[in-house]
């Protein structure tokens, strides 16, 4: 795994851009895995201000998300498809047909999961973004989530919920289930790049990268990926300090 770390949020973003940049210009048909949640939104806005200061165009880029939580539909302005609307899609040329993520309002869970991982199977992602979770998670992968799982639905942990919460009104209103890709899912990705920012990721930055690989922490699995990146931020990495320098 190839560590990155940066001053500060707008350096960890302006390194996360340089390489979806990259991948985006040698590939304009590729595939890219793409998350949620407050920390990848600086890459999202570069990704944006790079389109319309240079024209750089997703007319033939697909896109994969992670995840989608289960009882919001697409136009429900906490679901994962109206962020992604919201902090990108609307903002660059990319074809909405050309957009993936889980269906929210699916009442058949297990034909859901089959068809996300049906998806998946054919659109293998040239590089995936992740963040990681205060718990070891990423996705919606919380700690005991077998290495091999694909696609599946989730119940989200107590300290997964309170990391959403800041999200929402009020931490009632965060669903308690979602669907995600699996680990397998995640590891199949060509490239990964995952960040992680601010010293309550601290804990969870050493064990991704110096800790035992096992299941207590999901993003471990990593350790194994043949194109890794994390990039992070002083904050996030104070405990992995002495590996890096």
């Amino acid at each position: 795994m190839k560590v990155i770390v940066t001053k500060d949020y707008e350096e960890m973003s302006d390194a996360a851009f340089e390489i979806m940049s990259k991948t985006v210009s040698e590939n304009p048909r590729a595939v890219l895995g793409l998350a949620t949640g407050s920390t990848p939104l600086g890459l999202y806005s570069r990704m944006v201000a790079d389109h319309e200061k240079n024209g750089t165009s997703y007319k033939e880029i697909k896109t994969v998300n992670l995840d989608e939580y289960i009882g919001l539909d697409s136009d429900n302005k906490e679901s994962y498809a109206y962020f992604m609307r919201k902090n990108l899609f609307d903002f660059i040329d990319i074809k909405k047909e050309n957009t993936n993520i889980e269906d929210g309002t699916a009442e058949d869970f297990s034909a859901e999961c089959e068809r996300y991982n049906a998806l998946l199977s054919v659109l293998r992602q040239d590089i995936q973004v992740l963040g990681l979770g205060s718990n070891g998670h990423i996705a919606f992968n919380e700690p005991g989530t077998p290495f091999d799982s694909v696609t599946h639905v989730v119940s989200l942990s107590e300290s997964t919920i309170k990391d959403n919460s800041r999200l929402f009104d009020s931490i009632d209103d965060v669903p308690k289930k979602a669907f995600t890709m699996g680990l397998s899912n995640i590891m199949n990705a060509k490239k990964i790049i995952i960040l992680a920012s601010g010293e309550n990721k601290a804990k969870a930055v050493y064990g991704m990268v110096k800790g035992k690989i096992c299941v207590d922490v999901p993003a471990s699995i990593l350790q194994n990926h043949a194109d890794t990146t994390l990039i992070c931020d002083a904050s996030a990495a104070k405990l992995i300090e002495e590996f890096v320098k």
